[in-house]
This record gives structure tokens, sequence and C-alpha cells, in this order.
């Protein structure tokens, strides 16, 4: 029985290949184009590799491909490290089928530093941005998760179907945009989780961006950056990130965020951390 095309290296193969210009592939452009991007023979050229071979590859039909060609389009195609991690994994997807992951916990001591981070909001997500846990800091700037039902409480589907989360974002496009390539990044690494079929569907039936971001393929890995916050009690807060990964469990991330001392926005999380205490109802007016 022959195999199913590769959708997702078929689709990944071509995003990036219609992101990228003659000019900054180095190529000299004679005539005019329809598309910006690089055509099929093109990207064969810079890879080293036949049209036809580069054609089959495009279209998913190539199960086997080697170590030296993918090495050969990631250069061709200008990857960076990340999105070369991920061509790699699409292209050598696993064969197993779909099953569900048993629940994630937080073990005691993730928690309990977790609880003891008081001047910073602090959170653990886990599988497709799943929200595990969340300090005191971090329930008052985003929302008191534990009050969601269960199936709600996940960062994708807050940030696009919320619209506390859509306003507290004054940069909600950027923010939005990570999230869909987080998404990404981890339907490479778990191509068989129904979960993650189930989340994508239900946001691409009810978000247009949503729809149209996750099929550009992007894909993102949270590490450390800054994001800005309009709160509705505290106002306008500018925020540092960093992101750390329990080297027992890599399914889970501790995001932790920052205010530089003296700072505006460190004296609005005095007052946040403030009005959480004072037993308001948090994230919400």
């Amino acid at each position: 029985m022959a195999q199913e095309p590769n959708a997702e290296l078929r689709d990944f193969l071509r995003s990036r290949r219609a992101r990228l210009t003659p000019g900054e592939a180095g190529l000299t452009v004679y005539g005019t184009r329809r598309v910006p991007g690089l055509r099929r023979e093109e990207v064969a050229q810079l890879a080293g590799v036949s049209v036809d071979y580069y054609v089959r590859l495009e279209r998913g039909r190539h199960l086997n491909v080697s170590e030296s060609v993918l090495d050969a389009l990631a250069r061709a195609l200008r990857l960076s490290d990340l999105e070369r991690a991920h061509l790699f994994r699409v292209a050598r997807p696993s064969r197993g089928r779909p099953r569900p992951f048993p629940p994630q916990r937080v073990r005691p001591g993730l928690r309990l530093m977790l609880d003891s981070l008081t001047e910073v909001p602090a959170l653990v997500y886990g599988r497709r941005m799943d929200v595990l846990a969340a300090n005191d800091l971090a329930r008052a700037l985003y929302t008191d998760f534990e009050a969601l039902p269960a199936g709600e409480r996940n960062l994708a589907r807050l940030i696009f179907l919320d619209d506390h989360f859509r306003s507290l974002y004054p940069d909600w496009e950027d923010a939005a945009r990570g999230v869909v390539a987080s998404l990404r990044l981890y339907a490479g690494r778990h191509p068989h989780d129904p979960a993650l079929a189930g989340l994508v569907g239900e946001l691409s039936l009810r978000d247009v961006d949503f729809r149209h971001w996750w099929a550009d393929h992007d894909v993102f890995q949270r590490t450390h950056g800054t994001k800005r916050y309009r709160h509705p009690v505290v106002g306008e807060l500018v925020l540092g990130y960093e992101a750390f990964t329990p080297a027992d469990d890599p399914e889970q991330t501790l995001g932790v965020g920052t205010a530089d001392p003296g700072s505006p926005s460190a004296e609005r999380l005095k007052l946040l951390a403030a009005w959480a205490a004072s037993g308001t109802e948090a994230g919400r007016t």
C-alpha cells in the first residue's frame, strides 16, 4: 500500500520557498516574475539537486531523504537553526498513530519555587501551551486560570478567543503570531497528538487570523524577550520574560516576567501585587 505524501514537509518547503526572494538567495533576476519567491528550479540549483528530485520532495513524495540533502536545502532556503531543526523533524516524521498523552503534572518542588516568586509573574505551561500552574501575580496579570474549565486553560485558545486577552496585549498581532508559531514548532515534534489536532481545528474554525497564520508554517521558540501589556487596573507594563525548561521534563516551560528595578513597570507590578492580595478577582474588572 502506497504511503501518503508528507504534507508537513510539502507545505513547509513551499512556505519557505515563497518567502525568499532571488536577491536574498544571491540569484540574478531576468525579466518579470509573477511571484516574489523562488521557483522550484532555483531551489534545486541552489541545493545541488535535480529539479525532478526537488519537485518530488516538495510534493512530500521522498520519505527517506538524506541528511546531506536536508542540509543543502536548509542552506539554499536560508533557514534559521530553529527552522533547520524543524525541517529535519518534518522530513522524518515518526510512524506512530494518534494517541492521547497522559496528563501533565507540575512536580511539588517546581510548584513551590513558582509560589516563592512573589514579586514577578510566573507560570508553567506544557504541551500545546496548556497552563499547568501560575503564581498569584501571573493570575492577576492574565486571569485566574484555575477558575477556568480545564480545557480552556490554554494560552493559544485564550489569546484568540478571550476578549480580555486580546485587550491585554497592545501588540496583539505579534503576540498571537508568536503563539501560532510556537504551536507549529510543537506540531513538528508531536505530529500525532490528537489534542493538538482538536485545538488547531477549533481555532481555525473560529478565528480567521489563526487560520491564515497557521498556513504560514512559521516556527518560534520562546526563550527571552520583552512584552507590553495594557492591564485594566494598573495600566501599561513593559516586562522582560525568561523561559526555562526543567531538565527532567522538556515538555514543560517556566515563564517568568521581569521589570527593571525602579522603572514605572516595576512600580505597577507592586500595585498589581497589592491589588491581587486585596482579594479582587484576578485579571478582571
